[in-house]
């Protein structure tokens, strides 16, 4: 069978069983466009800017476990997705990004829409491929989706010059069934002996803390880790990016971790004598001063990927590995071992840390007459039944999310972590909408963040997305308005965000519903409204108190046992 590039391409898709493509067409593509144009296996989902396409790619992923797949055009098609590049490659989520290119003779001559892709995206992606020959095509996008699915997951870019898929040039095609790369072979199991030694580890520690990250969604490995837990009946507390990797409303949870984490995860974790890192890499964000980090602790870190060991804090036991797999063996150990961590020692950790729980830090004033913002994230969560995929953007409504609607499972929670992306709200909500129809899908946003990217309430109404927007609507650019208020002196430099549009009009313009509330005792009512019209986008815009705050709140500089906690907590 002979075929051109870019029905090569395409069928590379069909072939890696792609059902859904983000994207935006230019000149550099046109080929592609026209072979998508005469099939219908490929669903091709026009967003209104390639940002969006991206990030939707990224939702898609980040709900299913599947790599998203991108099409961009070339110049400002491939920068306007470098920034959703950035932020799948932060936060580890499979992605295959195709991006057009100037023909093969014009490269490097500036011509129209030129720009140097792979020197762009080098720093921000797993790996970039130019193809300069059409029959490296198949082999490349093969290679592409291997190496974004394989190992530590992330986006791929595979840049394709318009030359390359030219109609007229056609070539006998076979798809590779397996690819086979010298340079790249990852790691499919732990060291046992390394297992043995961590079992070894955990069955002696009197204060065992279990610190889970978002390798554990990405790999897959949150059956395992519940079990292991379960099993050994130690306290477990989360990343950001590791929310749902174990039920959040178990009663081993201890909440999230770092900056904005409760006050009993962050307690534990500065006086636990054995941490067990799974899945995680020791951000900032988490570890806050690295010398005041753990300070007792001998430290066990499972991770896929060997970089990411003892990167920013020295680990005592590492295990390079699958995280489903190392789990599942780890488990098998402590089974055929039949002992259990010294049930004295460990019941008295589990009084200490009932005592840090009683604190209740996460309580505020919910009398204020205003509506709270954590009130209507816990209200939401009440009416979802906590089933609901929840998107959120960047700031305080972020944190909020994340202390206040507990995750029970995996793939429900879609956030930007690591890059802290405004404007990746919506379109991952309305990726995860396509891949899930079936589910509850409800963005939560800011409204500084929602217009980065409100342009995509076109893409929902074109595709008939009913997903849900949230908006937590308080006047300001949030999560800086806190921070001026604690280290500046409360000179609130450029956050105020005046000109609002009418976002109930500019729903409603867009061909959705838009409704807004401001009393707290119409809070209920209007998310119950809001989550039985199934087959409507509906836009809430929920005016929310402008002065409220995030609390804890770790400080710069500071350890986890020095946390600021909120004026309304009982802290004695």
């Amino acid at each position: 069978m002979e075929l051109s590039g870019a029905e090569i391409l395409v069928q590379c898709l069909k072939d890696e069983g792609v059902e859904h493509l983000f994207g935006y067409p230019g000149g550099a593509v046109l080929h592609i466009y026209d072979e998508l144009f005469k099939q219908d296996e490929v669903q091709h989902i026009l967003v209104r800017h390639e940002q969006g396409a991206v990030h939707a790619a990224d939702g898609y992923a980040r709900a299913t476990g599947k790599p998203g797949v991108a099409l961009l055009t070339s110049g400002p098609g491939a920068t306007n997705g470098v920034t959703g590049i950035a932020t799948a490659y932060c936060d580890s989520i499979p992605m295959v990004v195709i991006t057009g290119q100037v023909p093969t003779p014009f490269i490097g001559s500036d011509a129209f829409q030129e720009v140097d892709t792979l020197g762009i995206t080098r720093p921000c992606v797993k790996h970039n491929f130019l193809v300069k020959d059409v029959r490296d095509l198949a082999e490349t996008m093969k290679k592409a989706f291997y190496i974004a699915t394989s190992g530590r997951p992330g986006p791929v870019v595979i840049d394709v010059p318009k030359d390359v898929t030219d109609p007229n040039i056609k070539i006998p095609h076979r798809y590779p069934k397996s690819i086979k790369m010298r340079s790249y072979n990852p790691v499919k199991r732990g060291h046992s002996g390394q297992i043995k030694k961590a079992v070894e580890l955990i069955l002696s520690a009197k204060r065992p803390v279990v610190y889970s990250g978002g390798g554990v969604v990405t790999g897959d490995g949150a059956a395992e880790l519940t079990d292991l837990v379960r099993e050994m009946n130690l306290p477990i507390t989360s990343t950001l990016m590791g929310l749902g990797g174990y039920p959040g409303t178990g009663k081993q949870f201890l909440g999230m971790l770092g900056m904005h984490g409760t006050y009993e995860a962050n307690m534990a974790m500065h006086d636990c004598d054995v941490l067990i890192a799974i899945g995680a890499r020791f951000d900032d964000r988490v570890t806050g001063k690295v010398k005041d980090f753990c300070p007792d602790a001998k430290i066990i870190h499972i991770d896929i990927d060997p970089a990411s060991i003892s990167k920013n804090v020295r680990v005592d036991i590492p295990i390079v590995g699958p995280v489903k797999q190392v789990l599942a063996d780890m488990l098998n150990v402590v089974k055929a071992r039949k002992s259990r961590p010294n049930r004295e020692a460990l019941e008295q950790w589990w009084s200490q840390l009932q005592q840090w729980r009683s604190v209740n830090c996460l309580k505020y004033n919910a009398n204020s007459g205003r509506i709270k913002p954590q009130a209507a994230i816990e209200m939401l969560h009440k009416i979802t039944g906590g089933d609901a995929i929840i998107a959120s953007d960047v700031g305080q409504h972020q944190m909020w999310v994340a202390q206040y609607y507990p995750f029970d499972k995996p793939q429900h929670w879609l956030t930007s972590g690591g890059l802290g992306t405004m404007g990746f709200g919506l379109p991952a909500a309305m990726g995860a909408k396509v891949a899930c129809p079936e589910k509850d899908v409800v963005c939560i946003t800011g409204d500084g963040s929602i217009q980065m990217n409100i342009q995509e309430l076109a893409t929902c109404q074109h595709f008939n997305l009913p997903l849900k927007v949230m908006l937590l609507n308080n006047g300001y650019l949030g999560m800086v308005r806190q921070w001026q208020e604690f280290f500046y002196g409360s000179r609130y430099s450029e956050v105020t965000v005046e000109a609002q549009p009418d976002f109930i009009k500019l729903a409603q313009a867009y061909g959705h519903v838009g409704m807004r509330v401001e009393k707290p005792e119409d809070l209920e009512g209007a998310l119950t409204e809001m989550m039985a019209m199934k087959d409507r986008l509906v836009f809430l815009d929920v005016v929310v108190d402008p002065g409220e705050n995030v609390y804890p709140m770790i400080m710069a500089g500071k350890g986890h046992h020095e946390m600021q906690l909120s004026p309304d907590c009982e802290l004695s």
